[in-house]
């Protein structure tokens, strides 16, 4: 093609069969300003959508759990419920640790082919598993043990992220690299919102209208499959795989013996960990603390009442946050942001208990947890400026702000980045668990012995958390580095 010869001779890149790209630097500027950028900018477009779609998969049993029963008939308790809502959060969080290796292994291009064609599966699964839903007497259906396990599946949508997260920070500079992530990662995290928010009105629009019958959830599974198949389609012919993204053992070994990985991991747990396991605990905690305001029913056409969700709210203002927030960070340094997005956290969720205690309304709780889900997805945007500014620095960058390391640096960069996602993710599964553990604990006193109930219970927990999660940053990485003259 005479456009990859061009570009061989003016920018010093190698257009080879199977979309891979030899010689990419772009921290080269004669190279991104003539067509780096162009090519950054297209895979990052492509790897948006595909993650999306991961989020929604591995989301989907948040919104879907709490609708087994009135929908479908399924009679599982609160304690099974909070397992088939965390259940895929603790699968795709394992699942990053081989899916950051994938990239090196097989080419950004090539692995989001593979795992987009993976996320078929658990949506397949979810159709069949609630259509065999139990008859009227209540007898039959799918069982507990076999609705976890496909629930697990869900895992597989999880995973996307930390490959994801991997593959693109190869394509842009150092500079722009946390807007760039902080992009990537909201483009995949709005797939929350959307999953929750569309799931109601799927079932009343498609469901009733052309099912029928009240054997209509299925579709929140069915739904999905020709937008993977799109995904697919613009991984094969959009993306490219780079010869230079090579996640190797010995970078990935550099990372784990390297403290500060096993640091920004804990605090990631915090950020994003708190962004995901509250977008999946929010639909319960609305159904069961504010039963009146879990859906708002709206008149459309022949299908009568379509309720609309309100649990999408949390996670979307978290989603678009997150570049904000890398965005901020890329100017003033991610510590410094990431700081602010803990004392909010703390502030948000202090506001929350006192609300519930108070009884001052749903209204008011769901303003004082936006701003719980806004700070979460600040915190993550700053968070994944500061890791690879920090491992830059560490390799001796005098200005690690703007500019990356060496190859080898970038590669235990990259790697970090897999394997902070990874443990980050655990926190979809923590936190509902968390919720579940208060719930049980509250449950076993009567009601007017109640000093706090279990919602309250568990929002406590996750306050001191928080605090302890300031603590360690400041004592880590904003005053040592303040007396060293450096900015993370």
């Amino acid at each position: 093609m005479s456009t990859s010869a061009d570009a061989q001779q003016t920018h010093g890149l190698t257009f080879r069969k199977g979309r891979w790209i030899d010689g990419w630097d772009p921290e080269n500027e004669t190279q991104w300003k003539g067509i780096g950028h162009r090519i950054a900018n297209r895979n990052l477009g492509f790897s948006i959508y595909a993650e999306f779609l991961g989020f929604v998969v591995w989301q989907l049993w948040s919104i879907v759990v709490v609708s087994l029963k009135s929908w479908q008939g399924f009679s599982f308790d609160s304690n099974q419920q909070f397992w088939l809502i965390s259940l895929p959060s603790l699968v795709g969080a394992t699942l990053r640790f081989p899916y950051t290796f994938m990239v090196a292994k097989m080419g950004g291009r090539n692995w989001t082919i593979l795992s987009a064609t993976f996320l078929l599966i658990p949506t397949t699964a979810m159709a069949f598993a609630i259509a065999n839903h139990p008859d009227a007497s209540g007898a039959g259906g799918t069982s507990y043990g076999m609705m976890l396990f496909v629930a697990a599946l869900g895992g597989f949508g999880g995973g996307n992220f930390a490959s994801s997260m991997a593959n693109i920070t190869y394509y842009f500079p150092q500079r722009a690299r946390g807007l760039a992530l902080g992009m990537n990662a909201a483009g995949g995290n709005v797939g929350a919102a959307v999953a929750q928010f569309s799931v109601p009105i799927l079932v009343g629009l498609i469901g009733v209208s052309v099912v029928g019958t009240d054997i209509n959830l299925p579709v929140a599974g069915w739904f999905w499959i020709p937008f993977i198949v799109l995904a697919i389609i613009f991984a094969i012919f959009g993306m490219n795989n780079l010869s230079s993204a090579k996640t190797d053992f010995g970078g990935y070994v550099a990372a784990l013996k390297d403290w500060n990985l096993w640091v920004l991991s804990f605090l990631y747990i915090g950020t994003f960990g708190s962004f995901i396991g509250l977008a999946g605990a929010f639909p319960k905690l609305i159904v069961d603390q504010f039963q009146a305001f879990s859906t708002i029913n709206l008149h459309f056409g022949v299908s009568g009442i379509i309720p609309i969700g309100l649990a999408f709210v949390g996670p979307l203002v978290g989603s678009i946050a997150r570049p904000f927030g890398g965005r901020v960070a890329d100017n003033v340094g991610g510590a410094y942001v990431t700081v602010a997005a803990f004392g909010l956290m703390i502030l948000a969720t202090l506001a929350s208990i006192v609300t519930l205690a108070e009884g001052w309304g749903f209204w008011v709780f769901l303003l004082f947890f936006m701003v719980l889900f806004i700070a979460t997805g600040i915190g993550n945007g700053s968070m994944y400026k500061m890791i690879p500014t920090i491992f830059a620095l560490r390799a001796g960058v005098k200005d690690a702000q703007h500019v990356s390391g060496d190859i080898s640096s970038q590669r235990k960069t990259s790697a970090a980045l897999g394997i902070v996602a990874a443990f980050g993710a655990y926190g979809g599964f923590i936190v509902p668990q968390v919720f579940n553990k208060a719930l049980s604990i509250t449950s076993t006193h009567p009601k007017d012995m109640q000093v706090v109930d279990g919602y309250s219970l568990g929002l406590w927990w996750l306050f001191g958390s928080y605090i302890v999660f300031l603590l360690v940053l400041i004592a880590v990485y904003v005053i040592p580095y303040i007396r060293r003259g450096a900015r993370v």
